[in-house]
């Protein structure tokens, strides 16, 4: 049997301590999966003002306290602290960074959670934060196999170690994850200066004048990959990434890897959250899990009514505008709408109008709780996601677990293991649209109400989504095989 590599995996964001959209819910069964297969592989999270570290069992690690960690010409205190995340099979140890400047104070990742306002000081915030992952490893004398960073936030790491502590790391493989090339980590060039890098690394951090976070990580890394090979090949396909970021890799090979859901968290028939349990085999409480999230949401109880989640931020970027735009369509077609999302955004004021105007057919919930979460997922008919712009997500495959009909816009990776469906064969798990407006999502619901009335059409739609496989186990042996062939490539 092939040895276990030491993998730290480094995040702004992992279910449980915190969830403000579906790449918690990746980053979670990432870990969960990675651990299964047999790897040694720890998180790390920074924990922002409004975790809970009673709930979730964060305490003290003594050699990880009043850590001095300089932003700029100042010394800030960090206290690294651990916790785990779990399912009934596997345990991950987790690494929490406090800080009562930069991070406690501060109830949101990027943003905060009640105002939506994003926070001015973010180039300190994780600048602080990306210092605190390598002083974690430094004091524990935890050099690990791999460091896999996630997303712009952790992308100063890869600049870190191979510019200031290449001795301590020489055996460390670094992996760099694009989460959304839109999401860059840009500041004014007066950042730079408060990173403590090299000059030659600030150099290689600028960008079009600015501070560029994203462009650190990918010189430094030995690999970049992004979370699907679909978007993967959307980005190699684009002017920008091709002539003024592949460059950066040095002809290292750029990547896409997909993701599955931990069938442990999300199972209709398991799942804690929900009363009504229902499989691929018997489905039929579904109906009764419809009419608890009907209920939940102050909207009319309906056997006949299709229910439509958007689940998400509220921005143009996923569509949220196309589809409030299309509600007053699909309310007269007797649709039900919910949308729920982590931010308040400027849309939030046209969703309220709506609810306001339609109390018992559309419901607006700003704010994740896993809870109803749950109940949202199961509940709904169908899930819409119109994106414009998205690379992944996790939602589309939770709901095809749960028989909630994916309704989305063929953009991305986020179509992958989607299949359209034919409702006189039968066949087919979802609904794709070629475009993100209003009309095409009325045009493509009034398709699914039809087909809807027709019990056994939808049953067979319902039953091919909940036999798709969209669990850990793919996913975990494309990342073992990366991961390996890393290690051993580089070596």
């Amino acid at each position: 049997m092939a040895k276990p590599l030491s993998i730290l995996f480094v995040t702004s964001e992992i279910y449980p301590f915190i969830k403000t959209s579906e790449f918690a819910d990746m980053c979670y069964a990432h870990c969960l999966g990675v651990r299964e297969v047999g790897h040694d592989i720890r998180a790390m999270m920074p924990k922002y003002g409004f975790i809970s570290e009673r709930k979730n069992r964060i305490h003290e690690i003594n050699r990880l306290r009043d850590i001095p960690i300089p932003v700029g010409a100042e010394d800030f205190p960090a206290t690294v602290k651990s916790s785990s995340i779990n399912n009934p099979r596997v345990k991950v140890q987790s690494y929490i960074t406090t800080n009562v400047n930069f991070l406690d104070v501060n109830k949101g990742i990027e943003a905060d959670i009640t105002t939506g306002t994003t926070f001015s000081n973010n180039d300190d915030r994780f600048i602080f934060y990306s210092r605190t992952v390598l002083e974690t490893c430094l004091l524990l004398g935890w050099f690990p196999d791999i460091i896999h960073c996630i997303g712009w936030q952790t992308a100063l790491i890869p600049a870190y170690i191979r510019t200031r502590y290449p001795a301590e790391f020489k055996k460390t493989k670094i992996v760099m994850t694009i989460s959304d090339f839109n999401e860059q980590g840009v500041f004014p060039l007066k950042s730079l200066q408060k990173t403590g890098l090299s000059e030659e690394a600030l150099e290689k951090a600028r960008y079009k004048n600015k501070m560029n976070f994203l462009r650190a990580g990918m010189v430094y890394a030995d690999r970049v990959s992004t979370l699907t090979p679909t978007y993967a090949k959307e980005l190699l396909d684009q002017k920008e990434f091709k002539e003024n970021w592949l460059p950066l890799l040095n002809k290292k090979p750029f990547v896409g890897i997909g993701h599955g859901i931990d069938l442990l968290h999300w199972n209709p028939k398991t799942d804690a959250n929900n009363r009504a349990k229902y499989d691929a085999k018997d489905f039929s409480n579904k109906d009764n899990a419809r009419e608890a999230l009907q209920k939940n949401s102050g909207l009319t109880v309906n056997a006949e009514a299709v229910v439509a989640a958007f689940i998400g931020p509220l921005t143009e970027a996923r569509g949220a505008d196309a589809f409030i735009a299309a509600v007053p369509d699909l309310v007269a077609e007797g649709v039900q709408v919910i949308i729920a999302s982590d931010l308040p955004t400027p849309l939030k004021k046209s969703a309220d109008a709506l609810m306001k105007k339609h109390p018992h057919s559309v419901h607006v919930r700003i704010g994740f709780d896993e809870e109803y979460l749950h109940h949202l997922i199961a509940g709904a008919t169908v899930l819409v996601k119109p994106s414009k712009d998205e690379v992944s997500g996790q939602f589309q495959n939770i709901a095809l677990a749960y028989g909630t009909i994916p309704v989305v816009r063929v953009v991305g990776g986020i179509t992958e293991g989607l299949v359209e469906a034919d409702e006189a064969k039968g066949t087919g798990n979802a609904f794709l649209m070629k475009k993100a407006d209003a009309a095409e999502i009325v045009k493509t619901l009034k398709r699914i109400v039809k087909a809807h009335a027709s019990h056994e059409e939808w049953g067979r739609i319902v039953g091919n989504a909940m036999t798709t496989k969209v669990g850990w186990a793919a996913s975990a042996l494309g990342y073992d095989e990366f991961y390996r062939t890393l290690v051993k490539e580089t070596k």
